[in-house]
């Protein structure tokens, strides 16, 4: 993450007032003072310390043994453990045997007991290819995504959870929260009801007190900085904040987010309707 700004205070060869910008890499130690956190801001902050989103089954396995795991709001549960009597003689027999079935029965019952969004299957080999290839409940097969481990063992959750495929899920429900978050933004414009785009009339909602939920584009926030105008959108935010108003962050890399891009980068579903004629 690079970092810019106006230095203050410093070593003597980087002189106050100085624009200067340094890197903040992964475990790096620093010191953040801010005087006004608003309510979004810290949301973000600890949706980035906690494992969030939906519940996601996580079943790592080889051809002896399986783990079960289940996450939760704060790291993972381990749900059980499953060994396989296999001949080790030749990997066919493992695909023939009932090992897989045992497996799929497992992931049948975890799946109607906590109906998670997504399944994991995780293995160091071709075991996962195999297992998903074998499955026979259809609905299931439709939440799977394939991973990696370089081990079979409980430990070996927390290096799946940090994969770019289980990333990749749930990247994909973030986007289709804040899809979901648009849509009703433009339901309520449809309907000629309780809603206001662009910054002018964004504005003169958060000052009746009007604004319900707060939308504004990642790349509305770039531009107004880039313009210097970016107080005037923090004091509309402000404003939401302090009247318990919801505030999202919108991406403006997937349809939802060029969509209100579309709008002028920021919209809110309002508590009543306004006249803005």
């Amino acid at each position: 993450m690079r970092i810019s700004g106006t230095v203050l205070e410093g070593p003597e060869d980087v002189p106050k007032g100085a624009h200067h910008t340094f890197t903040v890499e992964e475990h790096s130690i620093f010191t953040l003072i801010k005087e006004k956190w608003l309510s979004f801001q810290l949301e973000k902050l600890k949706e980035a310390l906690e494992v969030r989103g939906p519940a996601i089954l996580i079943c790592i396995l080889d051809r002896e043994e399986a783990f079960f795991a289940l996450t939760k709001q704060h790291g993972h549960d381990i749900l059980s453990q499953l060994k396989g009597n296999v001949q080790k003689k030749d990997d066919h027999d493992f695909r023939e045997n009932t090992f897989y079935r045992e497996i799929g029965k497992m992931l049948e019952e975890y799946d109607q007991r906590y109906a998670p969004q997504h399944i994991v299957l995780a293995s160091p080999a071709f075991w996962k290819e195999d297992l998903s290839e074998s499955l026979k409940n259809e609905s299931l097969k439709k939440k799977i995504t394939l991973a990696t481990c370089s081990s079979v063992d409980p430990g070996a959750v927390n290096e799946v959870l940090k994969r770019p495929e289980v990333k990749s899920i749930l990247e994909k429900d973030r986007v289709a929260r804040e899809m979901e978050q648009v849509d009703g933004l433009l339901a309520e414009i449809a309907k000629d009801r309780n809603a206001a785009y662009g910054i002018k009339e964004t504005k003169l909602a958060a000052e009746a007190g009007a604004v319900k939920v707060l939308l504004v584009t990642d790349s509305f926030i770039q531009k107004a900085r880039q313009e210097k105008r970016y107080g005037e959108l923090d004091a509309v935010m402000k404003v939401v904040d302090r009247m318990k108003g919801e505030i999202h962050l919108i991406g403006s890399g997937h349809d939802g987010g060029r969509k209100l891009d579309g709008l002028g980068g920021i919209g809110a579903i309002l508590r009543y309707k306004l006249n803005f004629s």
